[in-house]
């Protein structure tokens, strides 16, 4: 006969992850997030409601970013996450760093934007973001960060999002103003 064993942090960090991720919503995320991350999401909702010409789509790639932040914070909170997966975490955070480094770069240096090169380093992080969730979260949730990074590393979205004569070039400017602030923050 097993033995059951309780374990009340499990099942708080379980409750937790449960109840916010039921939460994501833009009031959440505002309490959650300062007011740069929140006009950063704002924007990128915007873009993205106008680039599938679909509100409710926009809504739900926004939704499932906030999910699996919300997620992370929770796991990484609570102290869940192994060596291996502390690591591969730091490594996260530097190719994320080197992501949003990218993102202003290209915004703001005429002529330097590839495509391919932000989809690439969109792709790599989400790779990263998989194994670090691996054991943590639901097939569910791995959708979901494939649901966000597929829609945000298409190379169709991003060159109409750097288009410098297209419609999103005021949100762009939006967008890397927020992210060039995070990074001088410290916040990326």
């Amino acid at each position: 006969m097993a033995t059951e064993v309780f374990n009340s942090k499990s099942l708080a960090v379980q409750a937790q992850k449960k109840i916010l991720g039921k939460m994501a919503s833009k009031s959440i995320a505002t309490a959650l997030v300062d007011d740069t991350s929140s006009d950063v999401l704002d924007e990128l909702y915007k873009v993205t409601k106008e680039f599938t010409q679909n509100k409710k789509e926009a809504e739900k790639i926004i939704k499932n970013l906030i999910k699996v932040v919300i997620k992370l914070v929770v796991l990484n909170r609570n102290n869940q996450f192994n060596e291996d997966e502390i690591l591969l975490m730091e490594k996260f955070k530097k190719k994320f760093h080197q992501l949003a480094m990218t993102v202003v770069s290209f915004h703001q240096v005429d002529f330097t934007f590839d495509r391919n090169v932000l989809s690439k380093l969109l792709n790599d992080c989400r790779d990263m973001l998989h194994q670090i969730i691996d054991r943590h979260l639901t097939a569910k949730s791995h959708g979901r960060v494939n649901h966000v990074f597929n829609h945000f590393s298409d190379c169709e979205f991003l060159a109409a999002l750097y288009n410098p004569f297209g419609p999103y070039k005021a949100s762009l400017e939006k967008i890397c103003n927020g992210v060039n602030k995070m990074l001088d923050d410290k916040n990326i």
